[in-house]
């Protein structure tokens, strides 16, 4: 058994790595079409919120924060990716995997408790409307973006070093689309206790408390919409939390389909896959459904364009 000390590099093999050029070169065209896209939908969305006084509300600052988010995630793994196909130079030190496992769960951490905060700001802002403001003025929210931002870099000191302590074996081969923890749980030949310990406390507190809340904000939300009488209270009701809802389905469906796959050999491509979604094109949804789907944000845009 080596430690981890002993190992100096690993090998990331990304599923389409071994492909014909022509599969290879249309692979490299799109996810780099696809990172582009979702870096420029998302700066669209922060200048969009900031030049707008109009739009200086929790809700579009948490939106804000979600695009900020959306932008560090996907450039996490993407640029790295991309290099790795283009040179064909798979090695990345465990320094550089530490690096990227921080500031991957970092960014994790931080987009879901943004889509928690999310959903408790429909909450209010449905459910008493009255209170709004009150409830979260900008102080709170404020401090509130705050906590979430610095328990974002606590909880991903705590993996990330839970991570440091597992030992490896000859195998360092990799096979996902970055550096990632349930990868290295694979090829690990030990030292893993803590990190199960930190997993399991991270998925009942960022994980499942978060998705629970969220859920019964929503049921309280739509026993609310239900009992407005007239039809154009009711769309509108809807349509200011039905954004929030898909987005929240998207990210939570995905990311939880990649960590629920067996880890077995067979579903090695359909793991990346779901990597490569809520992660790469989860990040181009959110800016188009919340502008697609939100007249201030395309009036704002218009006039920004005018």
């Amino acid at each position: 058994m080596e430690s981890n000390t002993s190992l100096e590099k690993l090998h990331i093999l990304p599923f389409f790595i071994k492909v014909d050029n022509k599969l290879f070169i249309f692979n490299i065209v799109f996810f780099f079409l696809i990172y582009l896209t979702g870096i420029l939908e998302n700066i669209v969305i922060i200048v969009v919120i900031c030049l707008n006084l109009h739009l200086h509300t929790p809700m579009y600052l948490f939106i804000c924060n979600l695009a900020i988010i959306d932008i560090c995630y996907t450039s996490l793994i993407v640029p790295k990716l991309l290099y790795i196909l283009l040179s064909g130079n798979t090695i990345i030190s465990f320094t550089e995997c530490y690096i990227q496992l921080y500031f991957f769960f970092q960014t994790a951490t931080i987009e879901d408790m943004v889509i928690f905060i999310m959903a408790y700001d429909r909450y209010v802002a449905i459910c008493h409307p009255l209170k709004y403001h009150q409830i979260l003025n900008r102080k709170k929210c404020i401090l509130i973006t705050m906590a979430i931002w610095v328990g974002g870099c606590v909880n991903s000191s705590l993996f990330t070093s839970s991570i440091s302590k597992m030992f490896f074996c000859s195998s360092i081969n990799i096979h996902q689309l970055f550096c990632d923890a349930k990868a290295l749980i694979k090829i690990s030949c030990g030292g893993t206790e803590m990190f199960y310990i930190i997993l399991y406390t991270e998925c009942v507190v960022t994980g499942l408390w978060p998705v629970l809340c969220g859920l019964m904000s929503y049921v309280k939300i739509i026993r609310v919409i239900v009992h407005i009488k007239s039809n154009d209270g009711r769309r509108k009701a809807f349509s200011t939390c039905s954004s929030h809802l898909i987005v929240m389905i998207i990210y939570y469906g995905s990311s939880v389909s990649v960590y629920m796959t067996p880890p077995s050999d067979r579903y090695k491509v359909l793991e990346q896959i779901f990597t490569f979604f809520y992660s790469t094109v989860v990040p181009l949804l959110n800016p188009l459904i919340y502008s697609l789907r939100n007249k201030e944000v395309k009036n704002s845009l218009r006039k920004l364009l005018k």
